[in-house]
């Protein structure tokens, strides 16, 4: 093995002359020019894909149809026949050497072993949170804090950042500035939204998201509550006992996710609780990407579907599909179908 690292290694490129700063504040030594991009989370392949750099991408996270979803392969062509070279807490060596890519971008809680490992093979390692200015839980998948400045600007930070090594630096700040616009749009509709509708996020196997994570703050921006946000921080199995008693008025499920619904109105623990009796559990669109870190579509336009799903009368002259339909043309270059 370590032979064959060797032989492979005399294949990278060792010249470099851009120097960034990645998200935990690391310098990077990067080409000129980044032709063959790494992803290793989800989060950065999404934006990526939408600043249309998809043909630098050369090698992508064994997970992605899980953590994106199947009907992901309609927004990126050909991702399933993509190279994967490592996940969200792995890396196969050899593999990204042989992919021999510019940088290799990967999670902020990877083990930082092979981050000096690739480092120590003179691959450029650029390493993303998605959240700013935040000590706790800075290198954590379950960051101590919930905090949409830390979210938002931390979003902000990666587009520019993965706009800048992917030679999209334009798209990316009009990406940045239509997130912008269109949370200052929200918030004309929900301002004086008074009472909280009561929401909870079901994940398979009763898993949650509490505080700490971008749920919460999509929840409340659309004018609800997530009720486990009070008890439990992070990303969390729970019981069905502790549902039974945040009774939520709402249950929302992810796309990703869609067997979920039915497991839940199957459910016979769970046959009693108000959200499935009144048949208000939903699924949600693709876009409306609830996860624990924000998305640029989700703060664009899965913001606003979770608010006119809440409140329909506030957003009746509202046009959703118009603005969803848009936001897929410009970003995605794809004709969204509505599915």
């Amino acid at each position: 093995m370590k032979r064959i690292l060797s032989i492979l290694l005399l294949f990278v490129t060792f010249t470099y002359a851009n120097v960034i700063k990645d998200q935990l504040g690391r310098e990077v030594n990067l080409p000129d020019n980044v032709d063959k991009i790494v992803v290793l989370q989800h989060q950065s392949l999404n934006v990526l894909v939408q600043l249309g750099v998809e043909e630098k991408i050369v090698g992508v996270l064994q997970s992605w149809e899980k953590r994106l979803g199947s009907e992901y392969k309609r927004l990126f062509n050909g991702i399933e026949n993509l190279p994967t070279p490592g996940d969200l807490k792995t890396i196969n060596f050899e593999s990204i050497l042989k992919l021999n890519p510019d940088v290799v971008i990967t999670t902020n809680y990877l083990d930082k072993s092979y981050i000096k490992k690739l480092e120590d093979l003179k691959v450029p390692v650029v390493v993303m949170s998605f959240f700013k200015d935040s000590v706790a839980g800075k290198e954590s998948v379950n960051p101590e804090f919930d905090d949409e400045y830390s979210y938002d600007n931390g979003l902000y930070e990666g587009i520019l950042l993965l706009g800048e090594i992917s030679g999209a630096k334009e798209r990316a700040n009009e990406l940045v500035e239509y997130i912008k616009n269109s949370q200052n749009e929200l918030k004309t509709y929900t301002k004086n939204i008074k009472d909280k509708t009561r929401l909870y996020m079901a994940n398979p196997n009763y898993q949650t998201y509490g505080s700490g994570k971008y749920t919460s703050i999509i929840f409340k921006r659309a004018g609800g509550e997530n009720v486990a946000a009070k008890d439990i921080k992070g990303y969390k199995q729970v019981s069905p006992e502790q549902i039974i008693a945040w009774n939520p008025d709402v249950i929302f499920v992810q796309a990703r996710y869609k067997n979920v619904v039915d497991e839940l109105k199957n459910d016979k623990f769970l046959q009693n609780l108000g959200a499935i009796k009144n048949d208000k559990v939903y699924l949600m669109p693709e876009y409306a990407k609830a996860w624990g870190y924000p998305t640029p579509e989700a703060m664009s336009i899965g913001e606003f579907w979770v608010a006119k799903k809440l409140y329909p009368e506030v957003f009746k002259e509202f046009d959703l599909d118009k603005k969803v339909k848009e936001y897929y043309k410009k970003f995605y270059e794809f004709d969204y179908d509505g599915k």
